[in-house]
């Protein structure tokens, strides 16, 4: 289960996400001017035990219209051997564990296999701030993915009020969890699908 260290990141992960996501293609907002707030998110478990892993959900409170965004990431303790420089979202000091590369997980093999093993229903969702904790509030609807499939991951989620999860076309599987807006109302829905391999 997932150990949540009570201690500090210098840069924290918000300010790492404010330098990084704005360059993103799939960003909605205005690149000069993000204002994220922590709005959601799960833990899983690496069986190795050698990467941190968070489904992290912040949304922009600097946009007219509610815009939240889905962001993997895969915490390690050295650079990845094939590092790509737009995987890496930056390094951090960690109170207790030291320097931290802090990759985006769509990237993250580590993160990506432990992402489908969920789907698979083979890891289970835990709390993003409490250690040894399950999330119970996150499912899995349908199952994969198998041989043959990919897992689509939804970067930007979007409503201005509590959504149903509505399953997505030719999909075999979802993910479903909620967050919270800036104004604190709820939403839920699909963060990422099962899809056919093209």
């Amino acid at each position: 289960m997932a150990t949540i260290h009570r201690t500090t990141m210098t840069p924290t992960k918000l300010e790492l996400l404010t330098g990084w996501l704005p360059k993103q293609d799939w960003y909605a907002g205005d690149p000069e001017a993000p204002e994220l707030v922590t709005a959601g998110g799960f833990r899983l478990d690496d069986p190795q035990g050698a990467v941190g892993i968070e489904f992290m959900i912040v949304a922009d409170a600097a946009t007219a219209e509610p815009v939240a965004y889905l962001v993997p990431l895969g915490y390690r303790d050295a650079a990845l051997a094939d590092d790509v420089d737009e995987a890496l979202i930056g390094t951090s000091e960690h109170g207790v564990l030291g320097t931290r590369w802090v990759y985006d997980g769509a990237r993250d093999p580590v993160v990506t296999e432990r992402l489908r093993a969920l789907l698979r229903g083979e890891a289970v969702p835990q709390h993003q701030s409490v250690s040894d904790t399950l999330d119970p509030t996150v499912t899995v609807r349908g199952t994969g993915p198998a041989d043959g499939a990919d897992v689509r991951i939804n970067r930007v989620l979007r409503s201005a009020r509590p959504v149903q999860a509505q399953p997505v076309q030719g999909s075999s599987g979802d993910l479903v969890a909620g967050w919270t807006w800036p104004d604190g109302s709820a939403a839920r829905g699909v963060l990422a699908t099962v899809v056919p391999r093209r």
